[in-house]
């Protein structure tokens, strides 16, 4: 198998290095790759565990959706030009070639991906399900990521059952805590934790599917406990990955598309407007910056886009610092308090053998 991969390697680097008309195919499947990449990457930070998770669905995959959501309904279609798209959406100009000259042409050709999208946005009818396939595959690989970053509580905790040691971390030890205590659990979140290690010791692979398939905040705990009983990998891993990537992810996804689409936009900002005494000062920025919006997507991909920028734009680019910021400094404080707590161990062990 290493032999095999090593190979497949080798050729797939000639490939890309040696000039001929096989470019435009490698092209666009390294356009693809990097694409399925980063979403992976932001999918695995949003559940990783490390001190809290990032975001990312709220920062990232949510206003993707919502933007091509709005687009697609502005523009008639999701037929985006490619490039910009997806650095950027301009609605597809009438009459002209909307996709791009030789990778995207070569992409559709070779893979026949999206024929339903191309078929249905021609006609310039949008509905639901060609918004959901637009952004289908982003979705799926960032909620693939997500099932990536649940795997470190998992090894962990089967490590610790395999070898007998004690591990250095406070939710294995909270979990054991809690196996100890399971019929005094009284507060309403013991009982809830309980009840996902019930579900997952008694029911197995479709009791990891229900608690992967919704958003569900005690899902390290689902991990810690299949790794605690042995549960077999492709087990664990197998559910968690049908249940993030696709059901849950499709669940999430239709929410956004429903909740941006634009009758349901209009009327929020109609309500911002009957707020009392500060509604129409509210509503002003807000119709101000959809108006923006709109424009930006009539611009020919040729032509520059407007810069001036809403203060609306300027504040979720700030919320999108301060959260990454945040972040980073639990990540430092998790490994500060793990390390400050192993050094007074190792001094408490010290003090006992003098």
């Amino acid at each position: 198998m290493v032999f095999g991969l090593l190979l497949l390697l080798l050729l797939l680097s000639i490939a890309y290095r040696i000039e001929g008309t096989h470019q435009k195919y490698v092209q666009y499947m390294e356009k693809k790759t990097l694409w399925c990449a980063y979403w992976v990457g932001l999918g695995i930070l949003s559940s990783v565990g490390l001190g809290t998770g990032l975001h990312t669905f709220l920062l990232y995959l949510g206003p993707h959706i919502a933007s091509v959501t709005l687009a697609a309904y502005e523009c008639g279609s999701v037929d985006f030009p490619e490039p910009p798209y997806p650095d950027q959406i301009v609605c597809p100009q009438q009459g002209t070639q909307t996709s791009s000259p030789d990778a995207e042409q070569v992409g559709v050709d070779a893979l026949g991906e999206d024929k339903m999208v191309q078929s249905a946005t021609l006609q310039g009818s949008i509905s639901l399900w060609t918004i959901m396939s637009k952004v289908r595959l982003e979705a799926c690989m960032w909620g693939a990521g997500t099932a990536i970053g649940e795997l470190p509580p998992y090894f962990m905790a089967r490590a610790a059952r395999l070898s007998g040691a004690e591990p250095d971390d406070e939710d294995y030890q909270k979990f054991e805590e809690m196996l100890d205590q399971t019929e005094s659990a009284q507060d309403f979140a013991s009982r809830a934790k309980v009840a996902v290690q019930k579900l997952i010791q008694k029911v197995g692979f479709f009791g990891i599917l229900a608690c992967a398939s919704i958003p569900n905040p005690l899902f390290d705990l689902a991990g810690i406990t299949c790794g605690h009983f042995l549960v077999p990998f492709w087990t664990f891993f197998g559910a968690t990955l049908i249940g993030k990537a696709v059901i849950k992810m499709h669940i999430q996804k239709l929410f956004v598309i429903i909740t941006f689409s634009r009758h349901i936009v209009e009327q929020m900002v109609s309500l911002i407007g009957a707020v009392p005494l500060l509604g129409a000062a509210l509503q002003k920025p807000f119709r101000e910056y959809l108006e923006a919006q709109k424009a930006k997507l009539h611009h020919l991909a040729g032509e520059g886009v407007p810069t001036e920028e809403s203060w609306l734009s300027w504040l979720f680019e700030k919320v999108v610092v301060i959260m990454v910021c945040f972040f980073v400094c639990s990540i430092v404080n998790s490994m500060a308090q793990t390390y400050a707590k192993r050094k007074q161990q190792e001094k408490h062990s010290e003090s006992k053998t003098e």
